[in-house]
């Protein structure tokens, strides 16, 4: 079982499948590695030797940000947007989208599970 950045790829996929399951890596990047490492696409994850591993951990690791490393960037930029307070920064801090979209409706991935509030009882 190949194991790239902490991560064991999956077995009995295709490399460039395989290579996607890296935080930072999708298929456009997973297909580029496998190009620069001469390694066929079509070729099986358990296939790899240990040799073809090398090439590609050597290629990932020279050209690319992945896993903690990635992880840890992306937090401290919003970290940085909240200590600013600029309006990404209270957007994220609340939990709301970031990008401009409605939340009158929709926006449940961000808001969560409708929190409903009760209409006040009539007094007789």
């Amino acid at each position: 079982m190949a194991r790239i950045a902490g991560v064991d790829l999956p077995r009995n996929k295709r490399v460039e499948v395989a290579l996607t399951y890296l935080f930072g890596i999708g298929k456009s990047r997973a297909v580029e590695i496998c190009k620069e490492a001469n390694i066929p696409a079509t070729m099986r994850s358990d296939a790899l030797t240990d040799d073809h591993v090398a090439r590609i951990r050597s290629i990932i690791e020279s050209r690319f940000k992945i896993e903690g490393d990635l992880r840890r960037d992306i937090g401290m930029a919003i970290k940085r947007l909240m200590d600013l307070n600029c309006f990404r920064g209270t957007r994220h801090r609340k939990g709301l989208p970031v990008r401009g979209q409605r939340t009158r409706t929709n926006a449940r991935t961000r808001k969560g599970p409708r929190k409903t509030v009760a209409n006040k009882k009539k007094a007789v």
